[in-house]
């Protein structure tokens, strides 16, 4: 096979995924709003909200954590697959169901997002698949532009929420009707997307390199997942559904300027991943993480002691511009301290924090929510975050990825 073919290869696997990251991306942009809204209407509580963010999170968390220790045994194509078909059937459960227990067991074993990032398990699954179609140098630019495209398709979808409003308002209906249909949306781009899948060749996993399970990786990917479950148990707290009805209840905002607010720090987050990737060729992957984290982390502990809507806006998309830059460098950066063959299962057992580990946060923010409306699941996420800067930095700045060599230490 020439390079030529195998280059143009490369290039067409990378398009399909970013096509179906776009399209579950947007899905999650819009459902991650509309769910609190949906659910109060439903006549629950905002714990019990919390109670089925807590149980998605809780639900992608185990199904990741099986499909990183039992990767090697299937083809990637083919799981990928079916996770689109679980997204379908979870899509259906929400439009049909309305009871609190139901729903809640629907939240548990299906892919249903409450946070505005990707914590399913189509994430380590497309990876990997990223990670061994992209030679290293690329890598981290490869996986800047996954998460451009996730976040700005996730920004439209934040837009996309306050269409069920206009429309109540236009037909002179009850908008809570209409969310359903949104749900029957997510149900069908999930079926979307098990068409892209299908683009992949089955050879996707069977190249030189066998995917196995974690052996000489296991004392760094395990370390990592620690300190990224302090991290997740942190963002758990601020998922995208909690802070919106933390917006909704202290400013009683309605959902289209809420889809507002969170379209913009959704395209700010979409640019800064590629500043991310040009920062982290100058001073490295681990070093990015952190300096543009800590910050971030900090701004959190402000936008709670804002009382102004316009304060709290500003630091959010402040936040917005540096808290994600440490995603496409941390799934680099796992790629590239393990073995190829282990690439499967770390990005299986590292991604898993950023749901089991982050299972509880939501519901204990629920509650912290249905007490007050000042904002401490904020101020308990900024804390959590911090400390995980501040570790990660302690721990990881000397092992450094191959092509970081040349960096001055």
């Amino acid at each position: 096979m020439s390079v030529r073919h195998e280059r143009a290869m490369s290039v067409s696997r990378v398009k399909t995924l970013l096509w179906a990251r776009g399209l579950r991306a947007f899905a999650d942009g819009y459902v991650s709003l509309l769910l609190p809204i949906y659910l109060i209407g439903l006549g629950l509580t905002p714990f019990q909200v919390g109670v089925i963010a807590t149980a998605t999170l809780l639900g992608s968390g185990a199904l990741t954590l099986l499909v990183g220790w039992r990767a090697n045994r299937f083809d990637s194509r083919a799981l990928l697959l079916a996770a689109a078909v679980l997204m379908c059937a979870t899509g259906l459960g929400f439009a049909t169901v309305t009871s609190f227990w139901p729903l809640v067991v629907i939240a548990v074993v299906g892919t249903l997002n409450p946070s505005s990032g990707d914590v399913s398990v189509f994430l380590p699954l497309e990876h990997a698949v990223l990670a061994r179609v992209v030679a290293d140098r690329e890598r981290t630019a490869t996986f800047a532009r996954y998460s451009l495209v996730g976040a700005l398709a996730g920004a439209l979808g934040a837009i996309f929420a306050g269409v069920p409003e206009l429309l109540a308002a236009a037909l002179k209906v009850d908008v809570q009707g209409l969310y359903p249909w949104m749900f029957a949306l997510y149900a069908g781009l999930g079926l979307t997307s098990g068409l892209i899948y299908r683009k992949l060749p089955v050879a996707t996993v069977h190249t030189d390199v066998r995917a196995a399970p974690l052996k000489e990786s296991k004392r760094i990917v395990y370390a990592l997942a620690a300190l990224f479950s302090l991290d997740a148990f942190g963002g758990g707290f601020i998922v995208q559904s909690l802070l919106a009805l933390w917006l909704f209840e202290k400013f009683q905002l309605s959902t289209a300027v809420a889809g507002t607010i969170f379209f913009w720090t959704g395209v700010l987050s979409a640019f800064s991943y590629l500043v991310a990737a040009r920062i982290a060729h100058r001073i490295g992957l681990v070093n990015t993480m952190v300096f543009t984290h800590l910050p971030s982390s900090v701004l959190l502990l402000l936008i709670p002691l804002a009382s102004d809507l316009g304060w709290v806006v500003a630091l959010l998309l402040v936040r917005s511009a540096l808290s994600q830059m440490d995603v496409p460098t941390r799934s680099s950066y796992v790629m590239a301290v393990v073995s190829p063959a282990e690439r499967a299962a770390a990005a299986g057992i590292t991604s898993v924090p950023r749901s089991l580990a982050s299972a509880v946060s939501p519901l204990i923010a629920g509650y912290l929510l249905g007490l007050s409306t000042f904002g401490w699941p904020l101020i308990v996420a900024g804390a959590l975050k911090i400390a995980y800067d501040l570790m990660l930095l302690a721990t990881f700045r000397a092992v450094r990825p191959p092509e970081e060599a040349a960096l001055p230490p």
